[in-house]
């Protein structure tokens, strides 16, 4: 079958521009790029036509909903590309879109003053100019037209050389560009972009359980525990403060310590097994404290500069209501049992998987499980932590974020999937605004340097935002079991300066990593029991990590994972990579950078040769620039490229430096 002829007046309407290779993208534009308020986004574009005419371009851009467009010109660039920066200044859904058009009158002054200057008789020219005039001023507004009316009427009387002069006028070019003649407007496709506050890119978290702040691990510790807890938090330097579920938990096939299927009639259970009686998602677990309680625990938060994030998992304890009320939205066996969630061979007695497609799930399902996350917006919580989403259904997670950000254009979801990486890249398409990552599993130089570059310089540069965690209560690294005190500031430091975004779970700030053997898993898991620390034992790092977090507030270039530069560090334990920040005038010029050596050895002293990148400044070789030391505090200058770094992991296995040109930047 072929498509019928075109005609040539359907031919003709076809763009005579051609408008190709817009970039920023995802997918050609199925799915929308990220970023935050207040940070500019830099469109290209691929502009062209046939002929010579002078050709002009904006990016447009709206919120979503909105009627008019807002412009900013684009600047050619060699080889017909071009480009415009512009800054949203609202969060939400944006669109964006490159219109490009001939410039008739724009065409005209280039080859008169072209011809003028080669001393060629332009009085034809002339005449040519005006008639144009009077085209653009037969569609252009009342003011306008007139304006040119006046023009064109003035400079008939003149002669040929001040005719010239008068086309050729600032208040000609104005009153053109005032008239808005656009011949042949083209516009491409429409761009998806979505705009998060500055907390979906840069943000520190912490992870902790409620229930083991009492101080006393023979009581259940409860949500004004926690308020206790806040300052020290806060004074640590951390903005999100995470908690995994705070749901009745089930009692049929509850677990006991270690993951144990024989727990006692005091044990606590896991977090994830949700659902009781006393109700499942939209509810808390009685023996942390009632709805009152939390509220308190948010809104004292919010005074201390933190927020809460909540787990999200979808998943429920055989207990849960929605069994009983709701069979269609769960699988069952063919003897009419109950299908627990397994991960072949592991299985989780105490929790059974949704069907997403089930009988009724479509649209009762979805609809609760959207609800639930609406329900505690609604409580002041806009962060969400959500538990394996790989193994949930892709159009919901779509339809569900799309849902729940038309009503809170704030909200942030974390996915946590540490699955297969095209995976967890369409979950960061889908919407999700921060994503795990492998960072947890990169621990050698090559290996690292790889992964941030992958991360900032191919295509999930545009929408994937990931968090560095360096543990989890469910992970353990193997690296933390053997390190010692230095593994556990070489993690930190690493984290907290190649992302934007980094999160720990209690614990690593004294050096917690006793494992189950042969296993990246805790001992003595909090996810199955209730642990009481000493947050003052000796050996913590807690100094460290407030002197990290602060240092990141305080550097703009470390709130985003973008802009990382590797550069040689002649030892292949210590990595070694700058994070510039630009000035904004849009020179390039390079204000100041932060520098990092991080040494990834946590037993062995380096004492490496290395280059300071003084070309990044426009220094030469032998140039001098200032440095601060941002850990310890003290200032130096360094003269000329080549020189060694010191790193004593038994002090501290890191540097962080601030550079600045002496003579103002480059």
């Amino acid at each position: 079958m072929t498509d019928a002829p075109l005609d040539a007046i359907e031919a003709a309407r076809r763009p005579r521009i051609a408008i190709e290779a817009v970039s920023p993208t995802v997918d050609g534009g199925r799915f929308p790029v990220k970023t935050v308020i207040g940070r500019g986004i830099v469109v290209e574009a691929d502009v062209f036509a046939d002929g010579h005419e002078v050709l002009r371009a904006e990016v447009v851009w709206r919120p979503r909903g909105a009627s008019d467009w807002r412009r900013a010109e684009m600047a050619e660039l060699p080889n017909d590309r071009w480009r415009a920066a512009f800054t949203p200044d609202a969060i939400g859904r944006h669109e964006f879109a490159v219109e490009a058009w001939w410039d008739d009158f724009g065409t005209f002054r280039r080859d008169l003053t072209k011809k003028r200057e080669a001393g060629l008789d332009v009085a034809l020219e002339t005449d040519e100019g005006l008639i144009l005039l009077e085209e653009i001023a037969s569609t252009a507004p009342q003011q306008a037209a007139k304006a040119l009316a006046d023009i064109i009427l003035a400079t008939r009387a003149l002669g040929v050389s001040d005719r010239v002069a008068a086309l050729l006028s600032p208040e000609t070019h104005a009153a053109v560009e005032a008239a808005g003649h656009r011949a042949f407007l083209t516009r491409s496709a429409a761009y998806g972009l979505e705009v998060d506050r500055v907390q979906a890119a840069f943000a520190s978290w912490y992870e902790l359980f409620p229930r083991s702040e009492s101080g006393d691990p023979t009581r259940h510790g409860t949500f004004r525990d926690v308020i206790r807890r806040l300052p020290q938090i806060r004074d640590m330097g951390f903005d999100v403060l995470y908690f995994p579920p705070i749901h009745p938990i089930g009692k049929t096939n509850r677990k006991g310590p270690n993951n144990t299927l024989t727990p006692g009639p005091s044990d606590v259970g896991s977090p994830y097994a949700i659902g009781s009686p006393d109700g499942g998602h939209d509810a808390l677990h009685p023996e942390l404290g009632s709805l009152e309680d939390f509220r308190a625990l948010v809104a004292a938060a919010a005074d201390s500069g933190l927020e809460i994030a909540l787990d999200f998992a979808i998943q429920c304890s055989p207990d849960h209501p929605w069994l009983k009320d709701h069979p269609g939205w769960f699988k069952w066996r063919p003897d009419g049992s109950m299908k627990y969630a397994e991960n072949p061979p592991k299985k989780y007695q105490d929790i059974v998987n949704v069907d997403f497609y089930g009988p009724d799930a479509v649209p009762g399902l979805w609809a609760a499980l959207r609800d639930v996350v609406l329900f505690w917006a609604s409580e002041g919580v806009k962060t969400f932590r959500v538990d394996n989403p790989h193994t949930k259904a892709f159009p919901f997670w779509e339809w569900m974020i799309e849902e729940v950000k038309r009503e809170h254009p704030d909200a942030i979801f974390l996915s946590e999937a540490f699955t297969r990486p095209k995976v967890m890249y369409r979950l960061a398409k889908l919407g999700y605004s921060q994503s795990y990552t492998y960072f947890t599993w990169r621990n050698h130089k090559a290996e690292i340097a790889d992964y941030l570059t992958e991360l900032t310089t191919t295509a999930p540069k545009d929408f994937f935002r990931p968090h560095f965690f360096v543990n989890t209560p469910d992970i353990n690294p193997y690296f933390l079991q053997t390190s010692g005190r230095a593994g556990f500031l070489i993690r930190a430091a690493l984290a907290t300066t190649l992302s934007g975004l980094w999160g720990m779970y209690n614990g690593f700030e004294i050096c917690e990593s006793a494992p189950l053997p042969g296993k990246e898993e805790y001992l003595d898991s909090e996810k199955y029991e209730i642990r009481i620390r000493n947050w003052a034992q000796a050996g913590n790092i807690i100094p460290e990590i407030t002197r990290l977090n602060r240092i990141r507030k305080e550097n703009p270039a470390l709130h985003s994972h973008l802009g990382v530069r590797f550069y040689n560090c002649f030892d292949d334990h210590v990595i070694y990579y700058g994070k510039p920040r630009f000035a904004e005038d849009g020179s390039g010029r390079i204000e100041d950078m932060v520098l990092v050596f991080v040494n990834l050895d946590p037993f062995t002293v380096k004492d490496a040769p290395y280059e300071v990148p003084l070309w990044e400044f426009g220094l030469p070789d032998q140039g001098t620039i200032a440095v601060e030391d941002l850990m310890r505090g003290n200032r130096f200058t360094l003269t000329g490229k080549q020189h060694r770094i010191h790193l004593n992991p038994n002090e501290l296995p890191f540097h962080v430096w601030r550079l600045t040109n002496l003579s103002g930047g480059a």
